[in-house]
């Protein structure tokens, strides 16, 4: 994909493009805080778990000297800058069909796994139309399956039927956490690679189909389950240029640092992502050769009258879709600049009638919402609600953006 990009959109070759990124590798860079933290906290879980000859090389690169790095501490991986090198210097090609891929396919060998020179050989990177809902004027557009962008606007579909008066009530909290129920339900019911899936995105995103699961919404928690339509650790980044070109984009390993397996020599952790296929044979998303899992990581985008508003998106598995109707609701229901947008404290909800809230939300709401029926706990830290950061850029002395930013011209959403 970083190949790809830069041939169809890029005015500087691949090889400019990841010099930074080289840089840091080869030279280091210090430990932010949330990094460290998450670092050490996949560091005692990894130690504990991954045992086997096979995980020597997560060890060797990410824990240095037998420990995670920390806060602060500049930490190098010359493995990265090399296979970051060899990237760039061959366009992506050293990775699916050069000496990058046959490192990892001997790896995969010597180790029993099943990915192949001829899967990393065969792959190319897909351009595909998005999908979207209206919502109150807005066009909301998200990936489509095997991405579950489509459970974020089942949710607004579902939403949009509700009139909101206030941000911090009770029964708006209620609603959007019932709406996203459904939607997740539904989500996980049906989502799968496209090909595989039993009922159309159409039927899934009809009106018909919203009113009929927003009937299901009352005053009291349910317990959700899928309805039945017609027939038929991630990293976020969003830019935009003088030009009006925008980016809505994410990547990621999955959980913090993938599998736990790297590729000796080169720094690259395999992911995890097949962690989101079913086992169940009659399951459209059951584990198949060849075949997308259930993916979490969703870029969304914005539009209105055909004209941009501009990319938005969250970092944390399942919570991305949450918090893309979040975001959503409070930039169009609510008015909020995107400061106060990302700022605005978040829920989260787990599974059943379980929801997880950041510290900020007002114990008013929560007791409102435990009398609703709902299991509500508040959760110790934030990392799990999707992260952000506005980076402001100074043009002739003066920042551009909605509020003034910190004095070392950043302002962090956490």
């Amino acid at each position: 994909a970083w190949a790809e990009l830069s041939a169809r959109f890029g005015r500087l070759p691949l090889e400019k493009v990841l010099e930074p990124a080289i840089r840091y590798a080869e030279q280091g860079y210090p430990v932010s805080p949330v990094l460290g933290m998450n670092w050490a906290m996949e560091f005692r879980d990894n130690h504990e778990h991954l045992k086997g000859e096979e995980f020597k090389g997560w060890f060797d690169t990410f824990m240095p000297g037998g420990r995670a790095p920390e806060i602060g501490e500049i930490w190098r991986s010359p493995d990265h800058a090399r296979t970051l090198q060899s990237i760039a210097e061959t366009k992506a090609e050293s990775f699916y069909r050069g000496e990058l891929a046959e490192q990892i396919d001997r790896f995969s060998r010597k180790y029993g796994g099943y990915l192949t020179l001829g899967d990393l050989s065969a792959f190319r990177p897909e351009w595909v139309d998005p999908i979207h809902v209206n919502y109150r004027g807005y066009e909301v557009w998200e990936i489509p399956p095997n991405g579950h962008g489509l459970v974020a606007l089942m949710a607004l579909n579902i939403l949009k039927g509700f009139d909101f008066s206030a941000r911090d009530s009770a029964e708006t909290y209620h609603r959007q956490l019932e709406a996203m129920k459904l939607a997740f339900m539904d989500g996980k019911k049906y989502i799968a690679d496209s090909s595989k899936m039993s009922v159309q995105v159409k039927d899934l995103l009809s009106d018909s189909y919203a009113e009929d699961r927003r009937r299901l919404i009352g005053n009291y928690a349910l317990q959700p389950e899928p309805g039945k339509p017609p027939g038929g650790g991630t990293v976020y980044l969003s830019t935009a240029d003088a030009e009006g070109n925008m980016v809505s984009y994410i990547q990621s390993n999955y959980m913090g640092f993938g599998s736990g397996l790297v590729v000796p020599g080169t720094g690259i952790a395999l992911h995890n992502r097949g962690y989101n296929f079913s086992l169940d044979p009659s399951h459209p998303n059951c584990l198949e050769p060849g075949k997308k899992p259930y993916h979490t990581i969703i870029p969304g985008f914005l539009t209105k009258n055909n004209e941009p508003v501009g990319p938005f998106g969250v970092m944390g598995a399942f919570m991305q879709p949450q918090g893309h109707v979040q975001v959503v609701m409070n930039t169009v229901d609510f008015h909020l600049n995107p400061q106060a947008a990302l700022d605005a404290p978040r829920w989260q909800w787990l599974q059943g009638k379980t929801v997880e809230v950041e510290q900020a939300v007002p114990p008013h709401i929560v007791e409102a919402l435990a009398r609703m029926g709902h299991d509500i706990i508040y959760a110790a830290s934030s990392r799990t609600f999707g992260r952000g950061q506005i980076i402001w850029r100074q043009e002739n002395g003066v920042y551009t953006g909605g509020t003034e930013p910190r004095a070392d011209g950043q302002v962090s959403i956490f």
